[in-house]
């Protein structure tokens, strides 16, 4: 077993990452691909991006020397399974992955701890109660148009909606509607600040997904002191707080996905809110999902000194 690799497979609706990893935690391939999510992008596509992250992950390395994998996939379908086992028996690997979801995967890139809570803000946002490394319970994760309070998502609609609600009261006034308006329009302004609003309301419905890219504006603004900014950080940490508050009971919470991993203005306030909780922040997910692979195979206290180095960053990635 000393020469032994573990997979480890985080796929998501954006990107996909695969890590190989040694059992003493060494990180021996990793490779990134493009979107693995088969709801999202069809099941054809996700498998096709994990293939190639897969190939050029165990590149230069012995696939029969693979002896377990783990795969966390957004958007899960019950064909993915047998499909991703003739991807890896089609680069040598003889066993395929265990399929789970993605936040069992995100909760592990925080903490070894088998039992806590997860909060995630990303483009979306969810709460998950992990217990013995198993989904336990949900909150939230309902999607852009019902749910996901607190996301990038959720951020950058009311930034939009705070900036056109000012401009159709005449004012162009205000950091972040200066930022709005230099991320919608450039240079360019209309003749009046209705017809800016108008704009960026047309915009906006041809793309709606453009919006969660505001978050970052929301985030800088904020920074600044802009009122309108801070007011929707605050009601943005309040949505997060409260949603991880109806699944929490115990553990470490988990704050993961790239409006709560970074140090921003929501993730300070975030982190103000569950003062006395256990917080901690998800690192790599791919290599999270390899030590769950390795997990059965290592004894529980070598396991557990191990998941910093499954978990790092990533010095380069193929």
């Amino acid at each position: 077993m000393t020469n032994s690799f573990v997979i480890g497979v985080d796929a998501g609706a954006t990107s996909t990452r695969v890590a190989v990893h040694a059992l003493d935690g060494s990180r021996a391939g990793y490779a990134r691909a493009g979107a693995g999510n088969p709801s999202a992008h069809g099941l054809g596509k996700a498998v096709a991006a994990i293939g190639d992250a897969l190939g050029r992950a165990l590149d230069g390395l012995d696939p029969s020397r693979v002896v377990a994998s783990q795969a966390g996939v957004a958007g899960q379908v019950a064909e993915l399974g047998p499909e991703l086992a003739k991807v890896w028996a089609g680069h040598g690997v003889a066993t395929g992955p265990r399929v789970t979801g993605d936040v069992v995967i995100a909760y592990v890139a925080g903490t070894p701890e088998p039992s806590g809570s997860l909060l995630l803000s990303g483009t979306g946002a969810v709460a998950a109660r992990v217990t013995g490394h198993e989904l336990a319970a949900i909150a939230d994760g309902l999607g852009w148009l019902l749910g996901d309070a607190g996301s990038g998502f959720w951020i950058g609609r009311a930034a939009a909606k705070a900036v056109v609600a000012a401009l159709d009261r005449g004012t162009r006034e205000g950091p972040l509607v200066e930022l709005v308006l230099e991320d919608f329009l450039g240079a360019e302004r209309g003749a009046t600040p209705r017809a800016d609003a108008d704009r960026i309301v047309r915009l906006a419905q041809a793309d709606h997904m453009r919006l969660a890219s505001l978050s970052a504006l929301v985030s800088r603004a904020a920074a600044a002191g802009d009122p309108m900014a801070v007011e929707i950080v605050r009601e943005a940490a309040g949505h997060l707080a409260a949603t991880v508050g109806r699944v929490h009971v115990s553990g470490p919470v988990v704050l993961a996905g790239s409006v709560l991993i970074s140090d921003g203005p929501v993730r300070q306030a975030v982190s103000a809110l569950l003062a006395d909780r256990d917080v901690a922040t998800a690192r790599d997910a791919a290599g999270a999902a390899a030590w769950l692979a390795a997990r059965d195979l290592l004894p529980p206290e070598r396991a557990r000194e191990l998941h910093p180095l499954f978990t790092a960053a990533p010095s380069a990635v193929a």
